[in-house]
């Protein structure tokens, strides 16, 4: 997201399918189109529904039936019923988790292989929160999907793997740096893990 801002400083590799994602050969676009982002507040674009979810196939080129492409990818975001209706209407006018949904539809409509959710129910009251966990279960059978949350139940309640991460603080550079604890089956992460720090965050001992 970053890598095409001059100022930006990038150390170390990223491998996706033993590509390093920020190799000089790589285009940042074609990156994007494969691995999608839900941000942790929706970001609807100032458009209609409809061409919330059309917009990002227009650029790649799409050729097919863009209606039908619209449609399926508002079913796959649980949300062609409540908007069927109003799809030329401001995507502004939908409630927020609505907006979500729709930030996620407009993801999975370029067809990516991953999806990245940064806290994507942070700013949603728990109905919106459980209507999104819901929807996570039924597009992980289609997608590889890594979500970041701070909340330890929706992490046990959604996922199959968690990882752990914590931050060491280089005090001399002034610098934070997120480290890998544990990586394991959900179900270990929270009732046996391996690590004392993971032990120690799940039981609330810190955090």
């Amino acid at each position: 997201m970053n890598d095409l801002v001059e100022t930006a400083r990038i150390e170390g590799q990223v491998h996706y399918h033993g590509v390093d994602l920020y190799s000089s050969k790589v285009d940042p676009v074609e990156v994007r189109r494969r691995i999608g982002m839900v941000f942790q507040k929706p970001n609807p674009f100032p458009k209609s529904i409809y061409d919330n979810i059309a917009f990002g196939p227009k650029i790649a080129g799409f050729k097919g039936d863009m209606d039908e492409l619209v449609e399926r990818s508002l079913q796959k975001a649980a949300l062609w019923d409540e908007v069927k209706d109003r799809l030329k209407e401001s995507a502004w006018s939908l409630s927020g988790g609505q907006q979500q949904r729709l930030c996620i539809a407009r993801c999975v409509a370029v067809q990516p292989d991953v999806i990245l959710m940064d806290e994507p129910c942070s700013a949603l009251d728990p109905i919106a929160t459980g209507r999104i966990e819901d929807l996570m279960q039924d597009l992980k059978s289609d997608y590889s999907i890594v979500i970041v949350t701070h909340n330890m139940q929706q992490a046990a309640r959604v996922s199959d793997m968690t990882a752990f991460f914590t931050a060491e603080v280089n005090e001399e550079q002034d610098r934070r740096t997120g480290v890998l604890v544990e990586y394991d089956k959900t179900e270990r992460i929270f009732t046996n893990p391996t690590e004392e720090r993971t032990e120690n965050y799940v039981t609330g001992r810190f955090g």
